[in-house]
């Protein structure tokens, strides 16, 4: 069992952003700047490409309101989006607010905040989220 399966089941606490049925989406808590979000399919599969069609076409529609709460509360450019999938193996996408295609360089120092500040941020995404 992954660690987003764990989070889905509710075993494992997460900064929830939006949850459905099918989808579940978290602030990452090793994000590369504020306002990293992840998007995780309920589904555990491994590879993003391994997703039925539908379920990876329904992760951009359900991803897509919270892109644009991203770019309303950060100052950036545009929701960056990213799939690695190398550090945990259930498919998943990052959504990032980015000013520059280095925005989204996984290479770098992952940055950290308290918890306060965890929840000040997702409270923020929320807002804007839900206006």
């Amino acid at each position: 069992m992954s660690i987003f399966s764990k989070i889905i089941s509710g075993e494992i606490p997460a900064y929830k952003i939006k949850e459905d049925e099918s989808f579940i989406a978290f602030l990452d808590v090793f994000p590369l700047v504020k306002g990293h979000v992840l998007v995780v399919p309920k589904i555990e599969v491994d590879k993003l490409f391994d997703l039925s069609d539908n379920i990876l076409s329904e992760m951009l529609v359900f991803a897509k309101p919270i892109a644009h709460a991203i770019e309303q509360t950060f100052d950036c450019r545009r929701c960056g989006i990213s799939a690695i999938g190398l550090e945990v193996p259930h498919a998943h996408l990052h959504l990032i607010p980015i000013n520059t295609a280095d925005d989204l360089n996984f290479t770098r120092p992952k940055t950290s905040f308290t918890k306060e500040e965890m929840i000040d941020i997702q409270q923020q995404l929320l807002n804007n989220l839900n206006s």
